[in-house]
């Protein structure tokens, strides 16, 4: 047989582009339109119906960046449509070719009731199925016209992504206003042809299944009169009807179809956009339900539920039947898809606990999955908080990004820094936007690593973001390949189905132990420094008005805990953990607000503080000090206050080569007259940190022109090039034993002040940096004196390693790496830490010495980037930046100091002591919660876990009278029966366990 596939392929084209689908409207009429623009930001729906419009004809302009328009389309259903499926088409403007990222709408009837999303593949209302003929057709769609800022050509910087620099033209052309007959007929073979088209490209050339179904084709095409494809289209399928019927091969990889749309709760528009970007997918996704009977949908991140109660209860009604009905599914049980890097412990454990407690208060669910398709990697301490608040699964996709590795498994055991083990899952169909198309399907059965011990994969099927979700047309298809050969199998399922089935067929899966790190999108470590210091300032003030609350409400009867300003302010917080904000990779309209945001949290927080210190401190002319660490300083008890103890001076001398020493008998530092510390001496160890001839306290500049994705990316080749700022404009005496640099370079300008604390090795470094840099990028260097292989770097809930060599191109891909408060490098028996108050990037690398054979182990702080997009002012202006150089620190050490940097002391004149409200007697045993039990018991909740990474005892004394202590999970529910007790309770913790006690008030 002569070989005639490529022209039958060929056929099915341009038959299918340019005769079948525009046959699915054979006819049309235009409807009338009419629009009112609204003059500011979005307005409620019943103004919006109410307002007074203007006629607008198809062809014209409309809507300026970040407005909102809102159209009233009328007309009449003709007669002789009588007896046929009616649609009306509403096209604002879409690129079908970008299904998000551009304008939207919601359309509603006259009575406020939302009807569905208009979206780029989704512009379809239906008018009646069957119509009667002479139906009045009134529709009003609220539209907007989000600029488009991630183009074809992407990462042009821009001012559009911010409303107070747009420009206010309008950006789209209303294209099509018409109601037409929609015959599904054609419509249904346009799917079959997609089918067997997209599944024919995947089959290897010399299968008979290719060739079967391109016979099928060519047939199905003759049959078809492209002269008049409506009253042919039934004959054209029935010849497609055999290869459309011949089942899957038994041994056929297992698809779980999950309905989808990942919305980022805040990304290329403002948070009040992603308010109307949910109402619009889920008021598609509810109307996709009633018509297709399979269909399952899913949504994670519970701050959109929340924001569709309270900002659009006619959708919410829609959402809660649908849910009640066990087809739209809560996921994941988080507050938003958050950054796991970055947060802080208790941060990332209130994220399950504010999400999972939504979804269990509104609808009696509860998540066993986490659901983190799109989060730029996974920190070590994650699968213990997982576990402990009640889930076991865990999804995501982002890692099958990542530039040098590939990961080597799709369904796996994550084991975390603690030893547990999170059954995980990563969907090799390799996007969380799935469309049912035949080489996503394929490319899963052939991708899926696992093969020969497991069979199922899961599938997030839809368009995210402004794509409006999953589509009839991915429901259609997905349809015909349930039991499709030459296909994978797929079956719309939940999230928690997938897992059960998954989780049974693969009783032994392989482990992976640490991080799950994603080689990619390394630079949102540091971009927008602004929203990362707000998250960590936010993170420390929370720790306080609980603690200093909680010890007010025990201790003074008339004193109130702040249950729902306390609930609120984190559910502030935990949104602006959503790994676009945090990460600082969000327009500048999203960062602009967060700073004020993050403003008014510390505002409200410093004002719960004082309120309940006052309450505590009492009536007197005491100076009293609390002390909000874990641990004891300056003889202050942790969480207690008292009158502090004074300490030995730290004092500060000339360096008779220019600079200045400072001495306090523990640590000897020496600046050069450069501002450079060439030596910190460890008196007490007798040995030095700095390497020698390798200044530390280095600002070092690169250029900063990642090939792609500006705000999130630092690509390795930027090490290439590098300029040391050793230049000083000034380096002077400071108060006390501290000395002062001042350094200008470019259009920015740098003022350092070390300072040596009094009786502590801890030297403390401010850096204030004026900013006013383009793609570049700022580093603080420390060249250390260490022989490593590995180093510390804190974590949630403990602490990671990772090497120092780049033996493997594993290790060689963490060129930049996350830390919290420390970084810790050691040799046995001595080591040093570096604590920061707010940076979490950085890097480590090593050389050995040419003159002494020595190890140089170079420890670096990221401090600012300079990317123009997607906020083309990244990061200009001033900044403040605190960290402190431990010599001689033990892991123990650095924990402390951390704290120390991040939990100033607070002063307040007082009566006397005020007693902690739960003491532990070892230091590895760090309390990170104090808090009153969220259900208003009264109850105490202590959370802690063992921070230095080996087995610790402790005893925990509650600083009240008790009658009984429980376990319990993050959510404070029991995990075994009340002890009863009145006094301490004796600890045994395994490295980095975590646990949560919950403490019955006498």
């Amino acid at each position: 047989m002569h070989d005639d596939r490529g022209l039958v392929e060929a056929r099915l084209k341009r038959v299918l582009e340019e005769r079948v689908r525009p046959a699915v409207y054979p006819e049309s009429v235009p409807l009338e339109v009419a629009v009112w623009n609204a003059p500011g930001e979005p307005v409620p729906v019943e103004e919006g119906l109410a307002a007074p419009v203007t006629p607008v004809a198809v062809g014209e302009m409309w809507g300026p960046p970040w407005g909102t328009s809102w159209f009233r389309v009328t007309g009449t259903v003709p007669e002789e449509w009588a007896g046929k499926s009616v649609e009306a088409l509403l096209d604002l403007g879409f690129d079908e070719n970008m299904p998000g990222f551009q304008c939207e709408g919601l359309v509603y009837r006259p009575d406020g009731t939302p009807v569905k999303g208009l979206n780029p593949r989704n512009q379809w209302v239906r008018v009646g199925a069957p119509v009667d003929g002479g139906e009045e057709v009134v529709l009003h769609i609220e539209a907007a016209s989000n600029p488009v800022l991630l183009d074809y050509h992407p990462f042009v910087p821009t001012r559009l992504g911010d409303i107070e620099t747009s420009h206010r033209d309008p950006l789209y052309k209303l294209t099509r206003m018409d109601l037409a007959v929609f015959d599904e007929t054609v419509w249904r073979l346009v799917i079959d042809l997609e089918v067997l088209g997209e599944l024919m490209a995947e089959l290897p050339v010399d299968s008979g299944r290719r060739w079967d179904i391109l016979r099928s084709v060519d047939r199905a095409l003759d049959a078809l009169d492209l002269q008049d494809v409506n009253s042919t289209a039934e004959a054209a399928r029935s010849e497609l009807t055999g290869v459309l019927s011949s089942p899957a091969e038994p041994s056929a990889h297992r698809i779980s179809a999950v309905g989808h749309a990942h919305i980022d709760s805040a990304w290329l528009w403002p948070l009040r956009e992603t308010v109307r970007k949910v109402a619009r997918t889920t008021s598609n996704m509810t109307a996709l339900l009633e018509d297709e009977p399979e269909f399952i949908f899913s949504m994670s991140q519970a701050q959109q539920w929340a924001w569709i109660k309270e900002h659009r209860p006619e959708v919410w009604a829609k959402v809660v039947k649908a849910v009640s009905d066990g087809r739209f599914v809560p996921a994941g049980g988080m507050w938003v898809e958050a950054d796991t890097n970055m947060p802080g412990s208790e941060a990332m454990a209130r994220q399950f606990v504010h999400g999972k407690r939504f979804f269990i208060d509104e609808f009696g669910v509860e998540n066993d999955e986490a659901w983190l398709p799109d989060t730029f990697g996974f920190a070590a301490g994650l699968p213990q908080i997982i576990k402990a608040a009640g889930s076991k699964w865990l999804l995501t996709q982002k890692i099958s990004w990542s530039q040098t590795n590939k990961f080597p498994h799709h369904t796996f055991q994550w084991e975390g820094i603690d030893g547990t083990r999170i059954f995980t899952h990563f969907p090799p169909v390799d996007t969380y936007n799935c469309a049912m198309k035949g080489s996503e399907i394929a490319h899963a059965a052939k991708n899926f690593k696992d093969k020969g011990v497991a069979r199922h994969s899961l599938a997030p099927t839809g368009w995210g973001d402004g794509g409006g979700g999953t589509t009839r047309e991915m429901i259609a298809k997905a349809a015909r390949l349930r039991d499709l050969e030459g296909s994978a199998q797929v079956v719309w399922e939940t999230p928690a189905e997938f897992f059960a089935k998954a989780e049974a067929e693969y009783q032994n899966p392989p482990v992976w132990v640490g991080e799950l790190y994603l080689e990619l999108h390394r630079a949102t470590l540091t971009s927008q420094a602004k929203t990362k210091q707000g998250n960590r300032r936010s993170e420390h003030l929370l720790r306080e008005a609980e603690l200093w609350s909680a010890t007010a409400a025990v201790r003074e009867p008339e004193f109130a805990y702040p249950y729902e300003e306390l609930d609120r302010i984190w559910k502030t917080v935990l949104l602006h953990q959503f790994h676009d904000i945090l990460p600082g990779s969000s327009i500048a309209w999203v960062h602009r607000e967060a700073e004020k945001t993050y403003a008014a949290v510390a505002a409200e927080l410093t004002a719960l503080i004082e309120k309940a210190q006052r309450a505590l401190a009492g009536q007197g002319t005491q100076t009293l000090v609390f002390n909000a660490t874990p641990h004891a300083r300056h003889g202050i008890a942790a969480g207690g206050a008292a009158v502090p103890a004074g300490e030995g001076p730290a004092e500060r001398s000339d360096r008779p080569d220019g600079g200045f020493v400072l001495s306090n008998g523990r640590l000897r530092v020496e600046v050069d007259g450069r501002g450079l510390i060439v030596s910190a001496y460890d008196l007490t160890a007798r040995r030095e940190t700095i390497a020698p001839d390798r200044p530390a306290n280095l600002l070092q500049m690169h250029p900063d022109f990642p090939n792609m994705w500006d705000a999130w990316d630092v690509d390795a080749f930027y090490r290439n090039t590098v300029t040391d700022l050793v230049e000083a404009d000034e380096v002077t005496a400071g108060d006390g034993a501290s000395v002062r640099v001042v350094r200008s370079f470019g259009s920015s300008k740098v003022t350092q002040t070390l300072t040596l604390a009094d009786g502590s090795n801890r030297l403390d470094i401010l850096t204030e940096v004026d900013w006013h840099e383009t793609e570049k990028f700022l580093k603080l260097a420390f060249p250390l004196d260490v022989h490593a292989e590995r180093y510390a770097s804190e974590t949630q809930f403990g602490h990671f390693y990772r090497s120092t060599h780049t033996n493997t191109s594993w290790e060689a891909a963490k060129f930049e790496a996350c830390n919290h408060r420390f970084v810790h490098l050691e040799e046995p028996g001595w080591g040093v830490a570096l604590v920061t108050d707010s940076t979490y990037g950085h890097d480590v690398t090593r050389t050995v010495r040419a003159e002494d054979a020595g190890t140089t182990t170079t420890l670096r702080v990221s401090l600012l980037r300079a990317p123009r997009f997607p906020d083309p002012e990244t990061d200009q202006g001033p900044h403040r930046f605190r960290h402190a150089l431990v010599p001689g620190a033990t892991i123990g050490d650095a924990v402390r100091e951390g704290y120390v940097v991040n939990l100033p002391e607070r002063t307040l004149p007082g009566a006397g002591p005020v007693a902690p409200l739960a003491e532990v007697d070892n230091d590895a045993v760090v309390v990170t919660a104090v808090k009153l039990a969220d259900d208003g018991s009264g109850d105490v909740i202590v959370r802690f876990h063992e921070a230095h990474g080996g087995r610790a005892r402790a005893t925990l004394t509650p600083g009240f009278p008790t009658t009984s202590v429980t376990p319990t999970d993050l959510l404070e529910r029991p995990l075994s029966a009340p002890s009863p007790t009145s006094g301490p309770v004796d600890l045994t913790l395994r490295p980095f366990e975590l646990r949560t006690l919950r403490f019955t008030r006498a």
